[in-house]
């Protein structure tokens, strides 16, 4: 596999050190409502470099999935048709659901079958996702194009003045980065992920109105930390996690996501009509011994083969560039101060305390790489 690896700097440096490059419209997932949703898993191709045909799965289309909505305490049934000739598993990563309606490894849906869970919605309003979990599959159906968000909404929420209208101010950016071959084929496992995609799409812009925007941020890679912020180094605001709406809002210039994690941010672009700028990840600034930075161990002593041969770590680049135009007939107003309420349980009521020692299994320059 090594020698791809001097056709894959060549595509890193033309795909990312290259931000002015940005020329393919920003994919907007398709969405599904209701309380009976279907999921279809397929093999497909999609056309990332021009001239060649990369082979991938998806979700009713070539790569990736509709974004689902639901609205808390609702019931939904979701069928999930297994057309891939290989046995697999989806999971609502983050939902309160029970075991059997999980979606773990241990509720395998064979080929050319549906596995049709039936649910409470039990969550608050945040953004969550679903992806295979197929015990030692799980990395090779997302990084070839299983995954997909699911968008709760509540009443709590709903009162409140935020941007909400899906792809006009409120958008989904679930970013990946994959290795391609020298035939543009997805490479499973290389640390030559050096094409970095925003839903499905390489060298991506979007079109933003000058009022404030809300982004739902996916981290879907499989190993990459990111430490997103802009371009201009602008404030923007937090305002909710993986768990749902936080008490208020929190100004930020750097957002850190590891993989899997969600965040929703609300940038405001009212001064910014006619101007672009870049939403970046600064990975100059993730510190040592974390997946993304310059050094993946906190020593010099510490690598990872291949590692250091890929500029995305410890680089800064554009993930998305965003061009502002005017504003619509309904723009979201301020911020609000105060988003909700959280009461959390006083640890005081515990009546279980655990330990837990974590320990590495080797130590010394390959402790990285497992034992």
């Amino acid at each position: 596999m090594a020698k791809f690896y001097p056709l894959l700097s060549t595509l890193l440096i033309l795909t990312v050190w290259l931000p002015a490059l940005a020329q393919n419209p920003l994919a907007i997932p398709d969405t599904l409502r209701g309380s009976s949703i279907t999921l279809t898993l397929q093999r497909d191709s999609v056309q990332f470099y021009p001239g060649t045909i990369t082979q991938t799965m998806g979700v009713n289309g070539p790569l990736l999935g509709p974004t689902v909505i639901l609205n808390r305490y609702q019931q939904v049934q979701m069928n999930v048709e297994n057309r891939l000739g290989e046995p697999t598993t989806i999971h609502w990563h983050g939902l309160h659901v029970a075991p059997e309606n999980d979606g773990g490894p241990h509720v395998v849906i064979p080929d050319g079958t549906t596995w049709s869970p039936a649910f409470q919605v039990l969550d608050w309003a945040a953004t969550y996702w679903y992806h295979p979990h197929l015990h030692m599959k799980t990395n090779d159906h997302v990084q070839l194009g299983i995954a997909g968000l699911i968008i709760v909404r509540d009443t709590h929420e709903a009162k409140l003045d935020l941007p909400r209208t899906y792809g006009v101010d409120d958008f989904p950016l679930v970013v990946q980065t994959k290795a391609f071959d020298a035939n543009n084929q997805v490479i499973i496992e290389s640390q030559l992920d050096t094409a970095l995609l925003v839903n499905g799409t390489l060298r991506p812009y979007l079109d933003v109105p000058a009022q404030r925007v809300r982004f739902r941020v996916l981290n879907g890679s499989s190993e990459r930390t990111y430490l997103f912020g802009f371009s201009d180094n602008r404030t923007f605001h937090q305002i909710a996690t993986d768990g749902g709406l936080l008490t208020a809002p929190v100004p930020l210039t750097r957002l850190r996501l590891s993989p899997g994690e969600r965040a929703e941010i609300i940038v405001d672009f009212s001064s910014d009509n006619g101007n672009s700028v870049q939403f970046r990840n600064i990975g100059s600034e993730l510190p040592n011994g974390i997946h993304g930075a310059a050094q993946p161990g906190m020593g010099p002593g510490q690598t990872i083969p291949g590692y250091a041969q890929n500029p995305l770590n410890g680089g800064n680049y554009s993930v998305l560039e965003i061009h502002v135009g005017p504003s619509n007939s309904n723009p979201a107003g301020p911020t609000p101060a105060t988003l909700i309420i959280h009461s959390p349980w006083p640890a005081a009521s515990a009546d279980t305390t655990r330990q837990f020692t974590f320990s590495a299994v080797n130590m010394g320059p390959t402790a990285l790489q497992g034992p």
